[in-house]
């Protein structure tokens, strides 16, 4: 006989949004695809500060998402699944996790001409050979899983 454990409201309720997770990444992908923020060409460019492009948008970003988080936290919001939005403080310490972590994700940014965001929208807009990097990228994360009990934190 097998038994299952019961499920969570909260899990059900997820489970219900992915439909709705699903059709926003779509859409943010064809904004990033559209917008050529996933385009190498764009990246390279702000890379070697040939062109302001992808920093103006970036600092869009950063104008609208900070009153926006700051607004979530003054109300506290809650999620569509009904679970409250907590944004932990960060310890940021001596800071050298964060200065190798930029690093590292820094070369592979100005190596592949993609950050993990972009990937997908890439492989939807019929990039196949970004196959590779989505893999690559995958087999890091795993790694990391792996030997993160082992490292600094």
């Amino acid at each position: 006989m097998t038994t299952t454990a019961p499920v969570a409201p909260v899990a059900r309720a997820r489970e219900r949004l992915l439909p709705v997770y699903f059709l926003a990444g779509v859409l943010f992908g064809i904004v990033l695809t559209k917008g050529e923020l996933a385009s190498w060409f764009r990246i390279q460019e702000a890379l070697r500060f040939d062109g302001a492009y992808l920093y103006e948008v970036f600092a869009s970003a950063l104008a609208v998402a900070s009153p926006l988080f700051w607004t979530l936290e003054r109300r506290r919001v809650r999620s569509l699944a009904g679970e409250p939005i907590v944004i932990p403080p960060k310890a940021l310490g001596r800071g050298r996790r964060y200065l190798i972590g930029g690093a590292i994700f820094g070369l592979g940014w100005g190596v592949t001409g993609a950050c993990p965001g972009p990937l997908f929208a890439l492989l939807g807009a019929g990039v196949g050979v970004i196959a590779v990097m989505i893999f690559s990228a995958l087999a890091g994360t795993w790694v990391y899983g792996y030997l993160r009990p082992t490292l600094p934190h």
